[in-house]
């Protein structure tokens, strides 16, 4: 069914462009459906402020119902991807709130990670360089992740006193490199580097520094070829089973796959199949 045979109605209040976004505190563009954000402040190896933070949270809440984005790239300007939250924008200032502001500041962050599982993009995180603290949660809260021989990504909050559990850390991280190998970044706050990250799955796969971002964004523009809709089920079905039993997911995936089923880009497939052509997948 195409977008025609929908009421405008329904269309207007839960589908809106991207591409035009103007974004405050940090780059945004999009090309061909991948939007590429740029953490803009290399000069301090790009590190996130509360502005930031709140921008970032509301911008992937938005892509909920973004239909020109299909992929979503995440990077750092520079030789880094992110230092983590600034230490005299965020730092200073919390050494001197109390609990009701303080939890306010981390239910923020918190949601940030949220809001970029929830969207339904695929994301995939370019780390160059320094990825610590609140950069190396952004990697981890990505889908994908490709790296360089130099990324050093540390979850460093004990090296300022503070808990390993940020962010959805201590659920999200074991799930990618294991609970012996999470529990020792996390206790630790030692830096990850590029190729022993490779070998624990942290990273997909390692770039050059010169063409990691252009790759990144080769990756997400095949994502963006593939069947969006099915995609964003994909992603929401790898979140939602965390918590399930064995027999719970089965029974979801069998309703999420009927509801694939449904799709045009499902028959696309198979008359291209029998056509002895690729399939062109739109989204619906």
């Amino acid at each position: 069914m195409s977008n025609d045979a929908v009421d405008p109605r329904l269309l207007a209040g839960n589908r809106r462009p991207m591409a035009g976004y103007r974004a405050t505190h940090f780059l945004w563009a999009v090309e061909q459906g991948v939007a590429t954000i740029t953490l803009n402040r290399p000069e301090r190896k790009n590190p996130l402020t509360f502005d930031s933070y709140a921008e970032l949270r509301d911008l992937f809440h938005q892509l909920k119902w973004a239909d020109d984005v299909k992929a979503v790239v995440v990077a750092g300007a520079g030789d880094n991807f992110s230092s983590g939250g600034d230490v005299h924008d965020i730092i200073g200032p919390l050494v001197k709130l109390k609990a009701p502001e303080l939890l306010m500041f981390t239910r923020m962050t918190g949601e940030l990670v949220k809001t970029m599982r929830a969207c339904p993009q695929p994301i995939v995180a370019a780390v160059d360089g320094v990825c610590a603290g609140a950069g190396a949660i952004v990697a981890m809260a990505s889908d994908l992740r490709l790296g360089t021989e130099r990324s050093k990504t540390a979850f460093l909050f004990n090296r300022v006193g503070l808990a390993g559990c940020d962010m959805g850390a201590c659920a999200i991280l074991p799930r990618i490199v294991g609970q012996g190998r999470a529990s020792e970044l996390l206790y630790t706050g030692r830096s990850l580097g590029g190729a022993e990250g490779e070998r624990w799955g942290f990273f997909n796969r390692l770039c050059e520094p010169a063409s990691l971002l252009a790759e990144a964004q080769t990756l997400a523009g095949q994502l963006t070829q593939g069947p969006s809709f099915a995609n964003g089920i994909t992603k929401t079905m790898l979140h939602q089973e965390w918590a399930m039993t064995v027999e719970q997911a089965i029974e979801a995936e069998a309703q999420a796959q009927a509801l694939c089923m449904l799709t045009q880009d499902f028959t696309r497939a198979y008359e291209a199949f029998v056509a002895r052509q690729q399939p062109v997948f739109k989204g619906n």
